[in-house]
Order: C-alpha cells, then structure tokens, then sequence
C-alpha cells in the first residue's frame, strides 16, 4: 500500500502564495505521474497540474503562470507553488500519484491524498 501526507494548506489574503507538498510512503518501486486536483465549493473535481517522470509538465489554463509544479524524486514528493492566488483558487487541493508497487510486474496504480484545503480570501 501506498500513502500520501499532504501538507501547507491555509487562509491566504487575495495575492499571497501558499506551498502545498505530498510525500508518498510504502511499498514503492517507482512513481510515473504526480499531481494535484482541486474540488471548490460546488464544482467539480479537476486537473491542476501534473509532471510525469520525464519532469514534463501539464496545468489547466486557470493556473497557468501562477502555479508551480515540482517534485522531488530522492524523497518521493510532489509540490506545488500557488502564487497570485484569486479567491476561485478557493478549493480543497487533492495530491495523486500513480505507483509501480511490484517489482515483478510492470502494473500501475493511482492512490489519493486526503485532501488540503486552501482558502483564498480577504
């Protein structure tokens, strides 16, 4: 099994910026693609941003410019950078990963974080 420990969420003034960071643990072999997914009040859940293994990157047109994704493979995790956050950044922030977790197969899984919440607002 796999785990993931989100952290950094807040309150953050309209213009801040806020660190969000997933750490995975368990029974790892190597990670394909990390990210994050964002659910705000009444919408549904999307895509913020992803990078895969080959550090290639993919963000949703809302977040462009403003958001960062890294990840650091030597501690498996995922971070985000919110910069010039807008109140519609408002969400709970999801981490996910897709892990190889046996080494005698080539099997991918997708596991989720708990979730974060992010409240952007003066």
């Amino acid at each position: 099994q796999v785990q993931l420990v989100e952290s950094g969420g807040g309150l953050v003034q309209p213009g801040g910026s806020l660190r969000l960071s997933c750490a995975a643990t368990g029974s790892i072999v190597s990670i394909r693609a990390m990210g994050w997914y964002r659910q705000g009040p009444g919408k549904q859940r999307e895509l913020v941003a992803n990078i895969t293994s080959d550090d290639i990157t993919n963000y949703a047109d809302s977040v462009k410019g403003r958001f960062t994704v890294s990840r650091e493979d030597w501690r498996n995790t995922v971070i985000l950078q919110m910069n010039s956050l807008k109140p519609d950044d408002t969400a709970v922030y999801y981490c996910t990963v897709d892990v190889r977790t046996d080494w005698y197969s080539s099997a991918v899984s997708h596991y989720w974080g708990q979730g974060t919440q992010v409240t952007v607002s003066s």
